[in-house]
């Protein structure tokens, strides 16, 4: 009777119903292949954007840009990955893709090692409820902005055309 009872407490910790599921159990590699620890930003809340060089919101590197120098200090950050699963429009590599986000919008938060969203563990646990513990999400497209609160847990997903400065982010970053 125990061990089925351990079975199923486990199973219920699986779809985060103890309230345990954080993103802070992934360790991913920067852009330039260095290991990151996602728990690293205890403390923080964190917008995760699925990034692209050639696509029509690439012009929103600039308001990311703008948003993560107005909030670092605030306990705020942005991390970016890059990805090619949308058009192709991320086609370049590591060192291309910092040129690019350097040169054309001064890029200071920081970007990770280019994913593909289907395959991605991180990602993998922003898209699904049973590991998030709030909702299924579905990435159509390059931009899409997820938003984790300070303790790593999962609030919201945003689609591409929300922009990174939106009074919905913005308000959400000051608590309001």
């Amino acid at each position: 009777m125990k061990t089925i009872l351990a079975a199923c407490l486990l199973t219920l910790g699986a779809f985060t119903l103890t309230g345990d599921a954080t993103i802070y159990q992934f360790k991913v590699k920067t852009l330039e292949g260095k290991d990151f620890d996602i728990a690293s930003l205890k403390g923080k809340k964190v917008m995760i954007v699925n990034t692209a060089s050639e696509c029509g919101f690439t012009p929103q590197y600039k308001e990311l840009e703008e948003l993560y120098k107005k909030y670092k200090d605030k306990n705020f950050t942005i991390i970016g990955f890059p990805c090619n699963d949308f058009g192709g429009q991320e086609p370049g590599g590591a060192t291309e893709i910092k040129e690019f986000c350097t040169k054309n919008y001064g890029v200071t938060f920081q970007l990770m090692e280019k994913v593909s969203i289907a395959t991605s563990p991180i990602y993998q646990w922003l898209t699904h409820k049973d590991q998030n513990g709030v909702e299924d999400a579905v990435v159509k497209w390059n931009f899409n902005k997820f938003l984790i609160d300070e303790n790593g847990k999962y609030v919201k997903h945003l689609p591409s055309r929300t922009l990174p400065t939106d009074e919905e982010v913005t308000n959400w970053i000051e608590g309001k």
